[in-house]
């Protein structure tokens, strides 16, 4: 099998260009993912996948998170494409053995990197959140 490095940026830039959609570089929204996309890769690297999920679960109980709850979101549905395994709930997550959840968050580090690159491309006219 021949290893495309392009596997982990197409689906990363396709999320991005979907999340953004027409949106303009004013709108609120778009500020939020911008920000949510760049802290990424240090809040996973710092807190790892289980309180990513648990943080995603929280956000959707707040009104004012739509913006990096739909980043998060986009998050675990590239590792769940990219991982090839569904439903990376809490309790899947839990329930993995020690190799598998280390190499799961292995990729989602390196998800996480193209997140900072893509949102930085694709995001290249917002400036600040809120």
């Amino acid at each position: 099998m021949t290893f495309d490095p392009r596997s982990i940026g197409k689906p990363v830039y396709e999320a991005f260009k979907e999340l953004r959609g027409d949106r303009t570089k004013d709108d609120p929204l778009v500020k939020k993912q911008k920000s949510q996309a760049v802290e990424l890769y240090t809040y996973l690297s710092t807190w790892g996948l289980l309180r990513l999920k648990a943080e995603e679960i929280a956000m959707k109980e707040k009104k004012d998170m739509k913006g990096k709850l739909q980043v998060i979101e986009k998050f675990f549905d590239c590792l769940e494409k990219l991982s090839e395994r569904q439903n990376l709930g809490l309790d899947t997550l839990k329930s993995l053995d020690v190799s598998d959840y280390l190499g799961l968050t292995g990729l989602g580090l390196a998800i996480a990197q193209e997140f900072s690159f893509w949102v930085t491309a694709v995001y290249h006219d917002v400036k600040g959140e809120d």
